[in-house]
């Protein structure tokens, strides 16, 4: 294992950040499985779940890398946002903005394809996987280029240089209250689902693009997008399996989860041929869920301020019309029941009990596509 640090921070600024990144095994190109894993976490920098699951993770691949069994190279960032990580207001994280933007540190990230597009104009070919290391190539030279105007965005490209040549991309966050849920692309469906099934996931949120550049599609998308811009006339596979990995709510952090959760990773990068892990070819649990489309998603906003109290629990199947909570008017006593429009899985919600008007309280995952626009939660 090495370890590297990246600076953050320009030579006169007044607050230093730097990253840390853990990287194990050897570079793709030669090893045995020649394949790049990136993890990352705790992006949003108040999700501490996926933080303490990196401790379980770096472990394992120590001892992996030192019997031999680690067959590819395995990148991981256990704090990806040293800048949000030193962030309070009145004694609160404040780990999901820059506070000295406002922009979200999983938003903006440079989408490559439209450059590449150009660049590669006449060079493809007929070998994919000639293709794959040509298109490589070009996106790890658009993120080079790249030119930071702040820590945030230096913080951006840092992380995008180690994941955009990568095989597989683990994102690791989590929500306010919620079921274990992740996002992917939709050609990746297929792909993601033994992962999936190893963690049990009660929703799993399929897109080609889900707006505003969020890391995970800033890895991925880039391939579906190539490929429907050349038209089929060049084989270009989906080369990188990204997604973003929402492991429950915020509070729900613990050895056993940690563990639990550490275990079906490396048992999917086992599948995935990175790594040798004992039973890695049982079978696979049942999966919880079908995958649905992210823009069929139903965000439930409260209609005006006042105390919520659920009546659903997480990963419970609603009917459309079914009853998710009350919201009450704490000074007169008016009660307004909030019901979802769509039927599907409740997975997400909000863990404050007094909200105002125009909160998202809940999310359920319908099957059917209805949204257009910016498909996440701000």
């Amino acid at each position: 294992m090495q370890a590297h640090q990246h600076p953050i921070s320009t030579e006169h600024a007044s607050v230093a950040y730097q990253l840390s990144s853990f990287h194990f095994g050897v570079p793709a190109a030669g090893s045995r499985s020649g394949k790049k894993v990136y993890i990352q976490a705790a992006l949003h920098a108040d999700e501490v779940p996926g933080m303490l699951v990196s401790q379980c993770l770096r472990r394992e691949l120590l001892a992996l890398e030192a019997e031999g069994k680690l067959y590819g190279e395995v990148i991981l960032v256990p704090a990806a946002n040293p800048i949000g990580l030193s962030q309070a207001i009145h004694g609160a994280p404040f780990g999901r903005f820059d506070l000295s933007t406002g922009i979200n540190f999983n938003r903006a990230y440079r989408h490559v394809a439209d450059e590449l597009k150009t660049t590669l104009a006449g060079k493809l070919g007929q070998d994919a996987q000639t293709n794959v290391a040509l298109i490589r190539n070009h996106a790890r030279e658009a993120i080079d280029a790249w030119q930071p105007r702040t820590d945030a965005e230096t913080l951006k490209k840092t992380l995008l240089a180690m994941a955009i040549d990568a095989d597989i991309v683990l994102d690791l966050h989590c929500d306010n209250e919620a079921a274990l849920h992740i996002y992917t692309g939709t050609p990746l469906a297929e792909r993601i689902a033994p992962l999936s099934a190893l963690l049990g996931a009660r929703a799993v949120l399929l897109e080609l693009a889900a707006g505003e550049e969020p890391f995970d599609e800033a890895c991925s998308r880039l391939w579906w997008d190539l490929d429907a811009h050349f038209g089929g006339s060049y084989p270009i596979p989906m080369a990188c399996l990204s997604t973003t990995v929402e492991l429950r709510g915020e509070v729900e952090v613990s050895y056993a989860l940690a563990e639990r959760d550490a275990q079906a990773l490396l048992r999917f990068l086992a599948i995935e041929g990175v790594l040798e892990l004992d039973g890695a070819n049982e079978a696979l649990p049942a999966p919880l869920c079908v995958p649905t489309p992210l823009a069929g998603v139903e965000p439930i906003l409260a209609p005006h301020a006042g105390v919520l109290v659920y009546l659903r629990e997480m990963g419970d199947v609603l009917a459309a019309g079914d009853a998710l909570a009350d919201l009450i008017d704490p000074v007169s006593g008016a009660t307004t029941t909030l019901r979802c429009t769509v039927a599907g899985v409740f997975f997400a919600r909000s863990a404050h009990r007094h909200v105002l008007r125009g909160m998202n309280v809940g999310k359920v995952a319908g099957a059917i596509a209805y949204r257009g626009g910016s498909l996440l939660s701000q």
